[in-house]
């Protein structure tokens, strides 16, 4: 509540807050946060029990899909690569926008053009497709890849253990100053999400990554509310300090 409400003590010199040791666990480099997070997950990434509860969080997707990569290359087994196929709605602004400048967008809420998949991997879906089952935020395991369709199972609430089918559906973001269509699946790879997709999620193991803090109202709270015992909060910051931006005004 300290952290929600901006009482931590700040560093005028800096703008930065220092964790105090007995508030979580401060880990050296990103290797170790892994480690801590998922330890031998090459031999337990199947435990679904295990993967349902736990997350690391970053502020900036850069910093989740790095994450997300560098776990999904230690576990066994091939790799599906799926691609989008994405296309300027309107057809007079072809030219502005080409495929190979929408290809490269990675926007938040949006799947990458390239999507490389393996069996058991963690994934969260992106749009709502089949509420309540199959919400936005929800978190699957792989258990076979098709063509056109993905079969994973729920891990998290009402519906865990459920096997459900993904298919791959037109996106449309809504944040951009020209439309484009993106034909895709809905999901993500899912060791790592971002802060604002954990907003109200419970987790018994959570890993922060603040090498790039946060940038937004709030951020830094929604993050440490996620999990309950400062034992289970295993953090990766430069010299154990981050920001955590409260905007006092508005708490009055």
């Amino acid at each position: 509540m300290d952290i929600g409400n901006g009482r931590m003590l700040i560093d005028e010199y800096t703008q930065c807050m220092t964790f105090s040791e007995n508030f979580c666990n401060i880990t050296g480099s990103i290797d170790v946060l892994v480690q801590k997070v998922f330890p031998k997950i090459a031999q337990y990434y199947k435990n679904h029990q295990c993967l349902s509860t736990h997350a690391i969080l970053a502020a900036r997707n850069n910093d989740v899909n790095t994450i997300n990569f560098t776990i999904q290359n230690g576990i066994p087994g091939e790799t599906t690569t799926y691609k989008s196929i994405d296309t300027v709605v309107n057809q007079d602004e072809v030219v502005n926008y080409l495929t190979e400048f929408l290809n490269s967008l990675d926007l938040p809420g949006m799947p990458l053009h390239v999507f490389i998949l393996k069996i058991a991997v963690l994934i969260i879906l992106l749009r709502n497709i089949n509420s309540p089952r199959l919400c936005n935020g929800t978190r699957l395991s792989v258990q076979k890849m098709m063509n056109n369709v993905i079969e994973a199972t729920i891990l998290f609430g009402k519906f865990k253990g459920k096997d459900v089918l993904l298919p791959r559906i037109p996106i449309i973001p809504t944040d951009m100053p020209f439309e484009f269509n993106c034909l895709q699946f809905p999901l993500r790879l899912a060791f790592a999400i971002t802060i604002n997709k954990a907003q109200g999620q419970s987790l018994q193991v959570c890993g922060l990554h603040l090498e790039n803090p946060c940038f937004s109202y709030g951020q830094l709270y929604v993050a440490f509310s996620c999990v309950g015992n400062p034992s289970d909060l295993f953090i990766y910051a430069p010299d154990g300090k981050t920001r955590n931006i409260v905007y006092p005004i508005a708490l009055q």
